[in-house]
C-alpha cells in the first residue's frame, strides 16, 4: 500500500478524522470525549436529580407523563428541525406553521358553511387531521421551492413566511381563539380531544406520537437511500450533486417533512387545550433548534441524530417544568433557558473544531520558482512509483 492510500484510509471518513484529532478526540480512552458526545443525556441527569431535591413532586409518575406531554410537542418540531439543518438549512416557520394547523383543524371542527348549498358540513377527525397535514406539507413545499430553485437564503425564505403563515391564521380567525374543540356526537365529528387530551395506559397519546415519529424518522436517516442522500448534501452539497444525488428534490422534501411535524405538532397542542390559536407556537422555532443543538446536531449541516434531538427536547422540556414548579419567575426561565443554548453552541463548537480544521485547505501554499521546478516524470518513473 501507498503512503497516499495509506493517508486516504486514515482521513477518509469521519470515523477515520476522529481516530487521528489530537486532544479530546485522540484515539483510546477520552473521558473529555464521552462527556462532550454524551451531553446531553448527562444533562437531563442532572436536571432530573437537581430538581428532585428541590422539589419532592417533581420526580413523580403522574408528573413526568405530563412533563412528557409537554415534550412532544417540542420533539415533534424538532425532529422536523432537524432533517433540515442537517440539510444545511433552517426553517423559522416551524411555530406558525404549528398555530396555522390547529387554526385549520379549529376551523373544521366547527364546521365548513357551503352558503351556495345552504348546509354546514362538519368533517370526521381523521379528515381534519389530513387536511392539517396538507397545510403543513404546502408550507413546506414553498419554503423548498423558494430555497432551492429560486436559490433564496432559507434564513430569508423560512423568515418570511413565519409571518406570512401568521397573518393568514390571523386572518382566519380575525384574531379569536376556536374553542369547545371536542365536537358532538350528533354531528360526527367527536374523537378531536382524543388526540392530545387522552391516555393509554396512562401515557398520553401525544408521546405515542412523538416515539412513532422519532421511529420513521430514525429508520428513515438511517435505513434509506434518502437519509444518505441528506447527510451527504449537508455535509458538502457540491460534492452530492456531483455525484449523482437530486439536492434540490433533497432539499424540497427536507422542508415537507418539516412541515407536516409542525402541523402534526399543532394538531396535538389545539387537542390537548381543545382549543386553537392563531397566536400559538410563538418562538417555538426556537426552541426547535435549541433542541437539535442540544442533542449535538452541526448548524453547519451534515452530522446529528434523531436519538440526541430527542434528549435535547426533554433537556429543554424538563428543565423549564422543573423552573416552574419550584416557582421561578418567568423572566428568570428565559435566562436559563437561554444560557442553555449558548453553552450547547459552544460545546458544538468544541466537538466540530477539529474537524473544520482537518476539512480547512492550507492558508499559505509553499511558493515555487522556474529555479526549483523539477521536470515532470515520464511514464515508466510514474509505474515505478505506483509499484
Amino acid at each position: 500500500m501507498t503512503n497516499a492510500n495509506k493517508e486516504d484510509n486514515m482521513t477518509g471518513s469521519d470515523e477515520g478524522r476522529t481516530a487521528v484529532k489530537p486532544g479530546l478526540f485522540s484515539n483510546g480512552f477520552s473521558l473529555g470525549k464521552i462527556l462532550l458526545e454524551g451531553r446531553a443525556f448527562l444533562a437531563l441527569i442532572v436536571i432530573i436529580v437537581v430538581f428532585s431535591l428541590l422539589s419532592p413532586d417533581y420526580f413523580t409518575f403522574h408528573n413526568l407523563v405530563t412533563m412528557s406531554s409537554h415534550v412532544s410537542i417540542y420533539a415533534l418540531l424538532a425532529i422536523g428541525m432537524l432533517l433540515v439543518i442537517l440539510n444545511g438549512g433552517i426553517d423559522l416557520s416551524v411555530g406558525s406553521t404549528l398555530g396555522l394547523s390547529g387554526i385549520i383543524a379549529g376551523y373544521l371542527m366547527n364546521g365548513v358553511n357551503l352558503k351556495a348549498m345552504g348546509i354546514t358540513m362538519f368533517p370526521a377527525v381523521w379528515v381534519v387531521v389530513i387536511v392539517a397535514c396538507a397545510v403543513g406539507a404546502l408550507i413546506g413545499v414553498i419554503n423548498g421551492v423558494l430555497i432551492s430553485r429560486f436559490k433564496v437564503a432559507p434564513f430569508v425564505a423560512t423568515l418570511g413566511m413565519l409571518y406570512v403563515v401568521r397573518g393568514v391564521a390571523l386572518l382566519i380567525t380575525n384574531g379569536l381563539t376556536y374553542n369547545n374543540l371536542e365536537g358532538k356526537p350528533e354531528l360526527g365529528n367527536t374523537g378531536f380531544d382524543w388526540l392530545g387530551f387522552n391516555s393509554l395506559a396512562s401515557i398520553p397519546i401525544g408521546v405515542y406520537v412523538m416515539v412513532i415519529v422519532a421511529i420513521i424518522g430514525s429508520i428513515v436517516l438511517n435505513r434509506t437511500v434518502f437519509g444518505r442522500w441528506l447527510y451527504a448534501s449537508g455535509g458538502n452539497e457540491r460534492a452530492a450533486e456531483l455525484s449523482g444525488v437530486p439536492v434540490k428534490k433533497v432539499k424540497v422534501w427536507v422542508y415537507v417533512a418539516s412541515g407536516v411535524c409542525s402541523a402534526i405538532a399543532g394538531i396535538i397542542l389545539s387537542s390537548e387545550l381543545t382549543s386553537a390559536s392563531p397566536t400559538a407556537g410563538n418562538s417555538y422555532e426556537l426552541t426547535a433548534i435549541a433542541a437539535v443543538v442540544i442533542g449535538g446536531a452541526s448548524l453547519m449541516g451534515g452530522r446529528g441524530n434523531i436519538r440526541g434531538t430527542l434528549l435535547g427536547a426533554f433537556v429543554i422540556g424538563f428543565l423549564s417544568d422543573g423552573l416552574v414548579i419550584i416557582g421561578i419567575s418567568s423572566y428568570w426561565q428565559t435566562v436559563f433557558t437561554g444560557a442553555v443554548i449558548v453553552f450547547a453552541v459552544l460545546l458544538n463548537a468544541v466537538q466540530y473544531r477539529g474537524r473544520r480544521k482537518k476539512q480547512k485547505p492550507s492558508a499559505t501554499p509553499p511558493t515555487t520558482t522556474s529555479s526549483n521546478l523539477a521536470p515532470p516524470p515520464s511514464a515508466p518513473e510514474l509505474e515505478k512509483t505506483a509499484g
